[in-house]
């Protein structure tokens, strides 16, 4: 552990890389680049797999037919072959394919979405219409003129589990972890680059930065414009068995014109979780997050499951609230630093990213040591705000 004291104090510890953020992205970053021999440093105020950021709750979606745009497709190909390397690694299984099913408009941003990457990447769904779904999965209730899409080969990540796995591994690597250690900044020096934390002074060739909702303060400079979202999550009590993964529930998720929300089946005793997935309150800065219980915010999702998932009490058993930081266009944030190219990051998640952890890892470390990646990650860089002046 680095000496308490001024910065000043002494000289930096000297690393090939320093990852800021060990959190979803962050961990992946840091177990890749202590596979390829790096001296790699790890900090993070918060100990692996906490509960102050994004990267917690039990559980994930992963799916590959992805509504948001077929760009990220290729992306997920390469993603679930790393969460399966990584399952091997710990001879534990992190991705459970239960399969998920979204329902909406046919003509909604989903359903009309998860067809079209579908279709332009040969992936295999199932196109369900309302009465279908309600034969398959007698636990939901279908709204007329809406549709359903299936897809097999999704489900869900336990994501702590799989924040954990990676920075274990990275450890068994010969990587370096420091927690409880806050970055005030950081800084190029030369080629390279210094970070300053409250315990002291480090310096290295390579610097990657995969802070979540912290991200906005270290990359300031660039003006990006990214918010920070409180996002509850509810775990409901379930009346009867149709909710349960091992009884065929999938994943599921409903588009509707009031809100989208999300949720998993029943793997354990704390029930189904449920969430909303759109909206979302502001938030400053995200140490000081309201992190209680909000009965209004309950009740926006029980209004959901007493129409569509009718065999869900309102019986709350427990409750977490996680970060979503976004990007002015929802969509992620994955570069080189545009003055300094030693430095490579991700940032703006906004919301849908943990799924891709293991791939964004992978990538931060190829731009970092290589400067460049085979990804095709081209739609995710900076350049797509305009050219952007470091101050």
């Amino acid at each position: 552990m680095a000496c308490a004291g001024l910065p000043s104090a002494r000289a930096a510890e000297t690393f090939d890389a320093i990852v800021i953020g060990v959190g979803g992205v962050g961990s992946a970053a840091l177990f890749h680049t202590a596979a390829r021999g790096a001296r790699v440093l790890g900090l993070d105020r918060f100990p692996p797999g906490h509960d102050r950021g994004s990267s917690h709750g039990h559980t994930r979606i992963i799916r590959q037919a992805y509504f948001e745009h077929p760009h990220y497709v290729p992306l997920l190909r390469r993603t679930y072959e790393l969460w399966h390397d990584l399952e091997a690694r710990c001879g534990r299984r992190l991705l459970f394919e239960t399969g998920l099913v979204q329902i909406g408009p046919p003509a909604g941003e989903v359903v009309a979405g998860v067809r079209a990457s579908a279709a332009e990447h040969g992936l295999e769904v199932e196109d369900w219409s309302a009465a279908d779904a309600a034969r398959r999965l007698p636990g939901f209730r279908i709204r007329p003129g809406h549709e359903a899409v299936f897809e097999r080969r999704a489900g869900y990540l336990l994501v702590e589990d799989c924040v954990r796995a990676h920075v274990g591994h990275a450890l068994r690597l010969g990587a370096e972890l420091r927690v409880g250690e806050t970055v005030r900044s950081w800084r190029p020096e030369g080629a390279g680059v210094v970070v300053e934390t409250d315990r002291g002074q480090y310096a290295a060739a390579r610097l990657i930065i995969a802070a979540g909702a912290w991200a906005g303060s270290l990359l300031a400079s660039l003006h990006i414009g990214l918010r920070v979202l409180r996002k509850p999550l509810f775990w409901l009590w379930p009346e009867g068995d149709v909710y349960r993964a091992d009884r065929g529930c999938p994943a599921f998720l409903f588009d509707l014109p009031e809100g989208c929300f999300y949720g998993f089946p029943q793997i354990d005793e704390r029930g189904v979780k449920v969430a909303e997935h759109s909206g979302g309150a502001a938030v400053d800065d995200p140490l000081a997050v309201d992190r209680s219980f909000d009965p209004a915010e309950l009740a926006r999702v029980t209004t959901f499951t007493g129409e569509c998932l009718p065999s869900l009490s309102a019986e709350c058993l427990d409750s977490s609230v996680c970060l979503y930081t976004m990007s002015p266009d929802g969509h992620f944030i994955v570069d080189r630093h545009p003055q300094w190219p030693q430095v490579a990051f991700a940032a703006g998640l906004s919301g849908h990213g943990f799924k891709f952890t293991g791939l964004l890892g992978e990538v931060l470390c190829q731009l970092a040591f290589d400067g460049r990646t085979d990804a095709p990650i081209e739609f995710l860089s900076l350049a797509r705000f305009g050219p952007r002046e470091a101050i």
